[in-house]
């Protein structure tokens, strides 16, 4: 029988999250709890060419019955907005050396993901049922801009720049990964809100979740 992959789920009226705990981007919403856990599941697919390239071996199945939850809690507005916005329990738990590694290798390879979408991507997607969404330059914008917010996050102060300043992007994300791979206590980094788990999650899901989000968009032929 495979080890079951420990999830936690983060709840409120309108949006529910399930995240795989030691998996730091594998996160998806639903409407309800069971739905979460549902689509968790199925993107285990998406999510383990990510692993591969961070050379952290994956499951090579994953069903709903191999997913157990060993914590729930209650979301806010953050969560209803679509994004899974509270540490949890097990994110508070102390990193070896090893496990601060494959999770700073695995926020890496969720960079990757999202940048070789993006470059592969055409610039206008297929837009939303009322026409809404960002186009693929506009959906890098938001992605980098999040990215030095969250490196203010974790201590790093990030002097603002363009987009297109690749090696400013390089700059940063090398200071951020190290940061995470120095990490090896359950306290908030820089005295601030995120532990170094949460930091590693929240940071690879963001960039996973548009990466997919434009993997989605493009029209067919596109």
């Amino acid at each position: 029988m495979p080890t079951p992959i420990d999830v936690t789920v983060e709840h409120t009226a309108k949006k529910t999250f399930a995240s795989a705990v030691d998996w730091p981007g594998w996160s998806r919403g639903a409407r309800t709890e069971d739905l979460a856990l549902e689509a968790l599941a199925r993107y285990a697919l998406r999510y383990a060419p990510v692993a591969a390239a961070a050379g952290v071996e994956f499951p090579k199945a994953v069903a709903i019955v191999d997913l157990e939850v060993v914590e729930r809690r209650e979301g806010s507005a953050g969560t209803e907005f679509g994004v899974p916005s509270h540490p949890s329990g097990p994110d508070r738990r102390p990193l070896s050396a090893r496990g601060a590694e494959n999770l700073a290798r695995l926020v890496e390879a969720a960079w990757s993901a999202f940048d070789q979408t993006a470059l592969a991507a055409p610039e206008e997607l297929r837009k939303g049922p009322r026409g809404g969404g960002r186009n693929t330059s506009k959906i890098v914008v938001h992605v980098m801009e999040s990215d030095q917010a969250y490196a203010n996050e974790i201590g790093i102060k990030v002097k603002p720049f363009a987009p297109g300043d690749e090696s400013a992007v390089r700059a940063m994300r090398v200071a951020m990964l190290d940061v995470l791979r120095g990490a090896r206590d359950g306290d908030p980094l820089a005295g601030r809100r995120w532990p170094a788990r949460y930091a590693a999650h929240r940071i690879a899901w963001h960039a996973l979740d548009h990466a997919w989000e434009i993997e989605d968009r493009i029209e067919p032929g596109g």
